[in-house]
């Protein structure tokens, strides 16, 4: 899996809350495919969508470092000492570890709760980056998502679909993290995991080629189409 670099913050739709269950939203997709400013797009819109029920609060959050604990291990999983860095399993138990945490005190709570939770990045970056990147075994990364998430799934993944080409063009010149300078070759298999894992699990496709204005109307739109009145 792949940090990002969003922070958590909350925003809150009118009127009194219903009580009902949250939505979990979560966004994927290899480095330089636009996520953060989708998520900006996002985290204004929402709550102004008409979607949210009143009174829901819109959580905004990111694997790893969406807890104090998770915060920690992001700058053990990204910036270590050198003699510090994870070897790959250690890597993976550690985003386990970030996982864990961060449903049980984050992600669950603010869906009970009834507000919604938008997410930078979820198992599916796991199994893309330590399952077909690292080559380690995807029936582990299967058991491992299953104990720290205790079974909680997206209620929806928007998968910003961008050619590797293009993701190293628009990251040129930027320093790469310890992930991000692990190759080309290791980038080209993260980059099909991610095409597997968006057939396989049945993600919405968003084209992140196009112009950012393009990719947000796309995404409100497949929102209202899953969960507006109609829906």
């Amino acid at each position: 899996m792949k940090a990002t670099k969003t922070a958590g913050t909350a925003a809150t739709a009118p009127g009194p809350s219903t009580g009902s269950r949250g939505r979990f939203l979560v966004l994927e997709g290899i480095d330089g495919c636009g996520k953060t400013t989708q998520l900006a797009f996002l985290s204004q819109w929402l709550p102004t969508s008409g979607l949210l029920a009143p009174g829901a609060r819109l959580h905004l959050t990111r694997e790893p470092g969406g807890t104090p604990l998770g915060q920690a291990l992001r700058q053990l999983l990204l910036h270590p000492p050198e003699a510090a860095a994870p070897c790959s399993t250690a890597e993976l138990l550690l985003y386990a570890a970030d996982r864990a945490q961060h449903v049980e005190s984050t992600i669950r709570p603010a869906l009970e709760a009834g507000d919604w939770v938008l997410c930078d990045r979820f198992s599916g970056s796991t199994a893309a980056y330590q399952g077909y990147g690292r080559g380690l075994s995807l029936a582990v990364i299967e058991q491992l998502e299953a104990m720290a998430t205790g079974g909680l799934e997206a209620d929806l993944t928007l998968w910003l679909d961008l050619p590797l080409a293009e993701s190293l063009r628009r990251r040129s010149g930027r320093a790469a993290d310890r992930i991000e300078a692990s190759g080309q070759a290791f980038l080209e298999r993260v980059a099909d995991g991610f095409a597997r894992l968006a057939m396989q699990r049945r993600w919405q496709r968003l084209d992140a080629h196009q112009a950012p204005e393009q990719v947000s109307q796309a995404s409100a739109r497949l929102l209202l189409e899953r969960f507006g009145a109609g829906g």
